[in-house]
């Protein structure tokens, strides 16, 4: 079976699907490994690299697609404005499709898909159980998020991190309030408590407390149990809880010096956890990173992309920031979707047991039909 690594084309987008040292453990699997040249070359991966590893080099776009079994992708498939085709249309009919496709708001995506006959597979849809672990990208990625969420935190403040005593006196540790303790959140505090901060968390679900204070910062929630779904996802709160949450929140921004935001709900817009009034109430110099804002952001006047400063509070929104850091990204991304993969070939051909959690949890489309929809029917 050929598998396919296409060249991303989304704006902004450096990441590769399948980096060069997983391309030999594909091969032993019996799969023929296509690259399109330059795949790897947003994440420092060249050519040369993949051909080492056993792959083939392909400069042709529309052959890379149209001759591929799979094709293995970062981001959802998009128009080629150069060829004036959509990804979809130039894939093989009855391919088989993985990446992140957020089926759950990529509507027209799916369809098409699905009138293609194509079998796809969503990277943002793996069950987050134990078994899954090693697939999961959601994971993977979000842990790039946090960290580098903290150095652009560090970047845009005035103040350094670390209390330091100096022969111009001691300075005093900045002050970080992480909301949101999932993956992103986590990795988030731990950044920061290694660059000196003092670290304060708020999330709504008791079990994380004993992770954050493990990493050395202060738990401050409220105490939801039904916070999280039965997939181990953050589900929608009522706006009783929002507002009970912007209470308690409001306290602890006063003091902030760096806010970072992290809180998610798949497939809807994120909770507005910060209004302007809160934001007008924090310390002049004080920095939002808003890593909500690619979903509507977890603060009221996060601009997707922009910086912006609101009575003297800097307010980042960056977006897709694991491509910030497209080496390892790539690196952990390759790792997670080769795990799938293999999981849906035997042999060297594909075999899908819909019995198995993990594939009927994830697949979008097969045989012409919707499957995602049917999910928890």
């Amino acid at each position: 079976m050929r598998v396919a690594i296409p060249k991303e084309i989304l704006a902004n987008e450096k990441r590769v699907s399948v980096v060069p040292e997983m391309v030999s453990k594909l091969i032993k699997s019996g799969l023929e490994i296509r690259v399109e040249a330059g795949a790897g070359a947003g994440a420092n991966f060249s050519d040369q690299a993949y051909k080492d590893a056993g792959a083939t080099i392909i400069s042709d776009t529309a052959a890379l697609f149209s001759e591929a079994d799979i094709l293995l992708k970062v981001q959802k498939p998009v128009l080629n404005s150069t060829l004036g085709k959509h990804e979809v249309a130039l894939m093989k009919e009855k391919s088989l499709l993985i990446a992140f496709l957020q089926p759950m708001t990529n509507f027209d995506l799916v369809q098409m898909l699905a009138e293609r006959k194509i079998t796809s597979f969503s990277m943002d849809e793996i069950p987050r159980t134990t078994r899954a672990q090693s697939m999961d990208a959601l994971s993977s990625q979000s842990t790039v998020a946090g960290y580098k969420a903290v150095l652009l935190a560090a970047n845009a403040s005035k103040k350094l991190f670390p209390m330091l005593t100096t022969a111009a006196g001691t300075i005093t540790p900045a002050k970080v309030f992480i909301l949101g303790a999932g993956v992103a959140g986590l990795q988030a505090i731990a950044t920061a408590r290694r660059l000196g901060a003092v670290v304060q968390a708020f999330d709504v679900r008791p079990a994380v407390k004993q992770e954050v204070e493990s990493l050395g910062a202060k738990f401050v929630g409220l105490a939801l149990q039904e916070a999280a779904d039965k997939s181990g996802y953050a589900k929608e709160l009522s706006e009783a809880h929002h507002r009970q949450e912007r209470e308690l929140i409001t306290q602890y921004l006063k003091d902030a010096d760096i806010v970072i935001t992290t809180a998610i709900v798949p497939g809807k817009r994120a909770p507005v956890l910060i209004t302007r009034e809160m934001v007008q109430k924090m310390k002049p110099g004080g920095v939002i990173v808003d890593l909500a804002a690619e979903q509507g952001g977890n603060c009221e006047l996060t601009q997707a992309g922009q910086e912006l400063v609101e009575s003297g509070v800097t307010i980042l929104g960056p977006l897709n920031l694991a491509s910030m850091m497209s080496y390892h990204a790539s690196q952990m991304y390759s790792r997670n979707i080769a795990t799938l993969l293999q999981l849906l070939i035997k042999d060297g051909k594909l075999s899908l047991d819909f019995n198995d959690e993990i594939i009927k949890g994830c697949c979008v489309t097969h045989d012409g039909k919707v499957l995602f929809q049917q999910k928890g029917s």
